[in-house]
């Protein structure tokens, strides 16, 4: 039960802390290079109209505000991140959790990209793989970097808590 609790627990760091180098990532696009952060108020909005029976919105911002929207959207920011450690941990299996290289969460990282572009962007009105925003490139590029980034994070947030925990 200890070791289950653990496994818990070291999951959960992890995909927080990739999370948080996520954000701070963009950050950092945002104030040196002008590129907007992303509005978790209409993450919410969207996820918050799906048990309405309206998965697809073809003009989010138009849609009904809600009142949890913001908490909703930064939730399942932080949700999804952990998610992504237990698709990492189902391939890799938990000694990845111990022993932590690099390349499997980026290539998780780039295999769940699968997620904003197939999912997310055309549910949001944004088109398959941002096709219907102002720069689909840019938009499409800036996906890339931030899931590498975020494989990144998975990585060094994996090998920070080793070193916290050893």
């Amino acid at each position: 039960m200890l070791v289950n609790i653990q496994l818990f627990l070291k999951i959960i760091l992890i995909g927080v802390g990739a999370t948080i180098i996520l954000d701070l990532w963009a950050l950092f696009l945002n104030k040196f290079f002008r590129i907007p952060i992303t509005n978790w108020a209409m993450v919410g909005r969207w996820l918050g109209h799906i048990p309405k029976g309206e998965l697809v919105q073809k003009q989010l911002n138009k849609a009904p505000s809600l009142d949890y929207e913001l908490g909703l959207g930064w939730l399942a920011h932080y949700l999804i991140g952990i998610s992504y450690i237990l698709v990492l941990i189902a391939f890799e299996g938990k000694a990845w959790l111990s022993q932590p290289t690099v390349f499997p969460p980026l290539v998780i990282s780039w295999f769940l990209l699968i997620a904003p572009f197939f999912i997310m962007m055309p549910c949001m009105g944004a088109g398959v793989a941002g096709a219907n925003t102002p720069s689909p490139i840019k938009t499409r590029l800036i996906s890339i970097a931030g899931h590498t980034v975020f494989g990144l994070g998975i990585y060094g947030s994996a090998v920070i808590l080793n070193l916290l925990i050893s």
